[in-house]
């Protein structure tokens, strides 16, 4: 295409130019602003806005959640009786564990005394030659026991059969032990041993309530 007589192009080639300029700078503008999207905090710089997220659906939910509260107090019972629980079998187990350190033939005797005691009325003929001395629970595995001491004050050969009674801090008899020495010569002493099964925490004391010689 050739000039015009004052020698510039003709004016619709130059409006078809810059029309083609917008129409790209437009674009541009548009995609950027599907990539990002972006407010002013008004100090100049921008903030990125991230979607908000969509609550639960509550509506197929059932039941009731269970109060924090309740929940702690029922864990504290539970673990109240488990300690009990395992405090009654330890002592139990530690209390097992001493008597098998004794020999059979002692628990023979006890045995016997047992079945001695069950034909006494009353306190028995031999309350003045029995004692207790306590026993360190370094020495029994952390159990409560006591010290037996019977003495033959008689001039021949006797036998004995006590009872023990241990007894908690109210008063109240807790639990029932016999003990006994066999064929004891004048002036012999023997020294057996009654062991309470009950937990170490317990508050006992202990009472010889029988002595019977035979």
């Amino acid at each position: 295409m050739s000039a015009g007589p004052s020698g510039k192009k003709p004016v619709s080639r130059r409006r078809r130019s810059m029309t083609a300029v917008l129409a790209v700078l437009a674009a541009t503008a548009s995609a950027a602003a599907l990539v990002s999207c972006s407010t002013d905090n008004g100090n100049g710089s921008s903030t990125s806005v991230s979607p908000r997220p969509t609550p639960p659906d509550t509506a197929s939910f059932s039941g009731t959640p269970p109060s924090a509260m309740a929940s702690a107090a029922e864990s504290a019972v539970a673990s109240a009786k488990a300690e009990a629980s395992a405090a009654a079998s330890s002592a139990s187990a530690r209390a097992s564990e001493f008597e098998a350190s004794v020999s059979a033939e002692v628990e023979r005797a006890n045995a016997a005394a047992a079945s001695e005691l069950m034909k006494v009325k009353g306190q028995g003929n031999a309350m003045a030659d029995v004692a207790l001395t306590g026993k360190p629970r370094s020495q029994t595995g952390g159990v409560f026991a006591v010290v037996v001491n019977i003495t033959n004050r008689t001039d021949k050969k006797a036998s004995y059969a006590v009872q023990v009674d241990f007894k908690d801090a109210d008063g109240k008899v807790v639990e029932t032990r016999y003990v006994g020495a066999e064929n004891l010569d004048p002036d012999e002493r023997a020294q057996p041993l009654a062991i309470s099964r009950k937990p170490p925490e317990m508050k006992l004391t202990a009472k010889i309530v029988k002595a019977q010689r035979y």
